[in-house]
């Protein structure tokens, strides 16, 4: 207004002058679908805390598989290679089986202590051999499969993926034949069996059940442990 009463003629720009709104804050919009998305953000929560592993669980697991193996390849062996000296360990999968689902300590106890199981109830037991070389190495064929493919791959991939399977075959396979040649060159220096001798009947024994028996037996278990709530297992 100006000083004799007037109206002024400058323009009122609205940047200047917002319009009154009956509400400074716009009503918010509830979805409906936001109580149904928070359940689900909790729902995921409490499965992944219910599928979480237990690290001293999985280790009393492979203790039990340890000596479980042991006894199938003590008891569990109809196919004989050379009769009342070499079978065909047809379980000799479990141990890269369950380092690669359970762990890679799950994956050296079961091995180790399967070996030693195993050369107890056969008969075969030799200290210098059995608990350093032997046990060591097949104890390594449940530990390198579980170091690389186990930590490679989720148990979805390790349940669906075909690069999964391939990949244990190939560490499983690898780290067996290793073993296979650890194990004869410490029974040639004992003087128990001649070393290409040996490495050809122990391989037959061991490195092909490995191959066939990997894979298969590893995805299978993958889509069971799927399915549970609460794994004994470190990999998780």
């Amino acid at each position: 207004m100006k000083p004799d009463g007037s109206l002024s003629s400058r323009p009122i720009h609205p940047s200047t002058h917002p319009p009154i709104h009956p509400s400074i804050h716009p009503p918010q919009v509830v979805s409906p679908y936001r109580n149904n998305a928070v359940k689900t953000t909790n729902r995921s929560a409490s499965s992944t805390r219910a599928r979480k592993g237990n690290k001293v669980f999985a280790i009393v697991f492979a203790v039990i598989w340890g000596v479980i193996t042991g006894v199938l390849w003590a008891y569990a062996n109809p196919i004989q290679l050379v009769p009342g000296i070499i079978q065909w360990r047809i379980f000799a999968f479990l141990p890269p089986v369950i380092g690669i689902l359970f762990g890679p300590i799950s994956g050296f106890v079961s091995g180790y202590l399967g070996s030693v199981v195993w050369s107890l109830l056969a008969g075969t037991f030799i200290p210098a051999h059995t608990l350093i070389i032997d046990g060591i190495m097949v104890g390594a064929t449940g530990l390198v499969p579980a170091i690389t493919t186990g930590r490679k791959f989720t148990l979805d991939q390790l349940a669906t993926d075909s690069r999964a399977m391939v990949h244990s075959v190939m560490t499983s396979g690898v780290i067996t034949i290793v073993m296979v040649f650890a194990v004869c060159a410490s029974l040639a220096f004992l003087g128990i069996f001649p070393f290409w001798w040996a490495v050809l009947w122990i391989g037959l024994s061991d490195i092909v059940p490995v191959l066939i028996g990997t894979p298969i037996v590893m995805r299978y278990g993958a889509k069971v442990l799927q399915s549970a709530t609460w794994l004994p297992t470190e990999r998780i």
